[in-house]
C-alpha cells in the first residue's frame, strides 16, 4: 500500500492513460468525468472510505476512458495493479475483498443507470437523494451536482434549495 496526497483540482487518473492503482479514499471528495463536445460530464462521485479507480484503465490494464479529479484535498492509500493480482492469487482474503468491491461498484452503477433514465429533473434529484447522504450532497460543488444529475446549473438553482442546504 502506498499513501498518497492529492491537492484540490489535481487528477488521480486521466483519460487515455493507464490507471495502474486502485485507491481507498481516507479523506476527500473526488469525481469521475469525461469530456464530450468540450464539456466535462460528471458520472460519479466518491468520498471518505470509498474505493476509486478508472474501471477501464485499472481492470483492463489499458488506457482509461475517464478522468478522476479531486474536488477537495484528498488522501488515499493505493494498491498497484500488479500487487492486487499478486494478492488475489496468493491470499484467500483478498478474493473476498475483491468480491465486496465488485458488488459495491455494480450497485453504484445500477443506481446511476436508473437515475440517468428518470426524465424529470426534480425526480432525478429526489432519486439521487434517496441513495446519497445529505452530507455528501452538501460537500459537492453545485456545478458538479448539476452535471451528475444531467441538468443545467440554472435548473438546479430552481429546484427547492431547502433540500440541498439542509
Amino acid at each position: 500500500m502506498t499513501t498518497n496526497k492529492f491537492k484540490k483540482g489535481s487528477h488521480i487518473a486521466r483519460s487515455g492513460e493507464i490507471c495502474d492503482r486502485i485507491h481507498l479514499i481516507r479523506k476527500g471528495l473526488v469525481r469521475g468525468y469525461f469530456n464530450y463536445n468540450d464539456n466535462d460530464i460528471t458520472t460519479w462521485i466518491s468520498i471518505d472510505n470509498e474505493m476509486v479507480t478508472s474501471i477501464s484503465g485499472f481492470f483492463k490494464n489499458e488506457p482509461g476512458l475517464e478522468n478522476i479529479q479531486c474536488l477537495e484535498d484528498t488522501f488515499t492509500e493505493s494498491l498497484s495493479y500488479e500487487d492486487m493480482h499478486f494478492a488475489l492469487k496468493h491470499f484467500k482474503e483478498m478474493s473476498e475483498l475483491y468480491r465486496v468491491l465488485m458488488e459495491r461498484y455494480y450497485l453504484s452503477s445500477e443506481y446511476r443507470s436508473f437515475m440517468a433514465r428518470i426524465p424529470n429533473a426534480r425526480d432525478r434529484f429526489e432519486y439521487f437523494r434517496s441513495f446519497t447522504d445529505q452530507k455528501v450532497i452538501n460537500r459537492l460543488p453545485k456545478k458538479y451536482l448539476a452535471s451528475l444529475l444531467n441538468i443545467r446549473p440554472e435548473t438546479l438553482s430552481r429546484l427547492d434549495l431547502k433540500y440541498i442546504e439542509v
